[in-house]
């Protein structure tokens, strides 16, 4: 699938590793002048895989006068308003921005990192055998929000979206978006003459353009393969946990320790790269999404685990509170009272009693 070697390329890319890219067939990273790194089809740097539908898209209806106009696909989809199209259209830039590598500043870091490890997941969910099928439905509606929180979409698009079995659902009208997008760009193929002034790619690249969208829709819609973090010397059972999230429910489940070890090793292990950094990152982030989601008493067991490290058991803990929030929905879902946790919330640094500041 073309989607694993351009997902190499993009942790090559996005954390300066410095190694050759792999080949991929119609699509190639390139540099952008705003410092961004985005996805072309070969050959092409004037509209780039994330922006090639940008002069389609329609006005938003809630600034506009809709009075007479119906969606673009109307006739394919009668059940279909413009505010059902215009959610749609965000959902396929949302997915197909995922690709895009954008520099990182304060002002964004936390969404990158929350998008991209949600989407990394969505791709493990069909291979979860130590969780029930209810507690796999919960993990998956709450990587799929946070995955379009983090792009950002607003929040009519937040809302607007479900799971019906395997598939991924505008609620609404119960329109399947696999449908949509394979009719979206099949519009667009064999519409070409009437969209020239809007559209520079041929009839066949927006085919190709619509395999790869489907083949991201397959990862967050769990139908995919797995993605994999590539290896990394001496990160070895890190990766192992990561890439294989049943192995790390079942590590925990068989001894806690072995989780706990691996995060001391991980941190303490190797000298610091970006890669690693992203390594350690999902690494505790998987013990918050997996362990802590389930079971928040579970990280009186973390701590007690490093008590006899303070200052390494701080770092772990403000980096799983304060990289994402992801734990602040986990608060606010389960209504988990952080006064009682004392031994937790007295390890907080200034940042994340800043965040949590709520709570305490």
């Amino acid at each position: 699938m073309e989607l694993d070697a351009l997902y190499h390329n993009y942790l090559n890319l996005k954390f300066g590793r410095g190694l050759p890219l792999l080949k991929t067939g119609r699509f190639e990273y390139a540099l952008c002048e705003d410092g961004s790194t985005e996805l072309f089809l070969v050959g092409r740097k004037n509209e780039s895989f994330t922006e090639w539908t940008s002069d389609l898209r329609p006005a938003d209806p809630h600034y506009t006068d809709t009075t007479g106009r119906a969606p673009v696909l109307a006739s394919r989809f009668g059940q279909l308003d413009v505010y059902g199209e215009q959610v749609l259209d965000y959902l396929l830039l949302t997915i197909n921005a995922t690709t895009s590598i954008a520099p990182i500043h304060p002002y964004n870091v936390m969404n990158d990192r929350m998008k991209h490890y949600c989407f990394f997941q969505l791709a493990q969910w069909a291979y979860l055998s130590m969780l029930s099928d209810e507690q796999k439905a919960g993990l998956r509606d709450f990587f799929f929000w946070f995955y379009l929180y983090a792009h950002p979409v607003n929040g009519e698009t937040l809302d607007a979206f479900s799971f019906r079995g395997p598939d991924l659902i505008h609620t609404q009208t119960g329109i399947r978006v696999q449908d949509y997008f394979e009719a979206y760009h099949d519009h667009y193929a064999h519409q070409h003459t009437a969209y020239n002034d809007c559209l520079t790619l041929s009839p066949q690249e927006i085919e190709a353009c619509c395999r790869l969208t489907l083949q991201m829709l397959e990862v967050v819609e769990g139908r995919s393969s797995r993605l994999k973090l590539p290896p990394e010397a001496g990160l070895e059972p890190a990766l192992r946990l990561i890439n294989q999230a049943d192995e790390f429910l079942a590590a925990y489940a068989r001894n806690r320790s072995e989780v706990f070890g691996c995060m001391q090793d991980t941190l303490t292990g190797v000298p610091s790269t970006p890669y690693r950094e992203h390594i350690i990152s999902m690494l505790l982030h998987n013990y918050v999404c997996y362990i802590l989601y389930f079971d928040f008493d579970q990280i009186v067991e973390l701590v007690e685990f490093f008590r006899d490290d303070p200052p390494l058991c701080r770092v772990i803990v403000n980096r799983m509170f304060t990289e994402t929030i992801f734990i602040q929905k986990i608060l606010w879902q389960n209504r988990i009272d952080l006064h009682n946790y004392a031994n937790v919330t007295a390890l907080f640094d200034e940042n994340a009693r800043e965040i949590y500041r709520e709570f305490l």
